[in-house]
């Protein structure tokens, strides 16, 4: 259990993980059952993973450690309204523009932060 509780990769994995089973689902459309509940296990690993790195890690910045947190989550759900509501044939365009936003905020405040890779040094 400490390798899912403590570890930066093992929370990367699983959200890098997530994204592409959500990409598949979101072209599979009405045909992603299966997928779609496998991608919600992952929200339930991803959020595992994230909690136990932000408990572990908030005290350095805890401000922007809870917009990052508050980031994913929002992430989790635009990848959640996008594939219900493809099933049932309405206008995600929205939620797309929302998810790509949510998650580029997301991945900007990861590398930022203390624990994460600085890719312009």
């Amino acid at each position: 259990m400490d390798f899912l509780t403590s570890r930066t990769d093992a929370h990367i994995t699983t959200w890098v993980v997530a994204i592409v089973i959500f990409l598949i689902a979101a072209l599979m459309g009405k045909q992603s059952k299966g997928l779609h509940m496998t991608l919600r296990l992952f929200y339930i690993l991803i959020i595992i993973t994230g909690g136990a790195l932000f408990f572990k890690y908030q005290a350095g910045d805890p401000m922007l450690y809870g917009l990052k947190f508050l980031g994913g989550i929002l992430v989790i759900g635009m990848m959640e309204m996008v594939l219900v509501r493809k099933k049932k044939n309405k206008p995600t365009g929205l939620f797309w523009i929302l998810f790509a936003v949510f998650l580029f905020i997301t991945l900007f405040l990861g590398f930022k932060l203390p624990m994460g890779i600085n890719f312009l040094a």
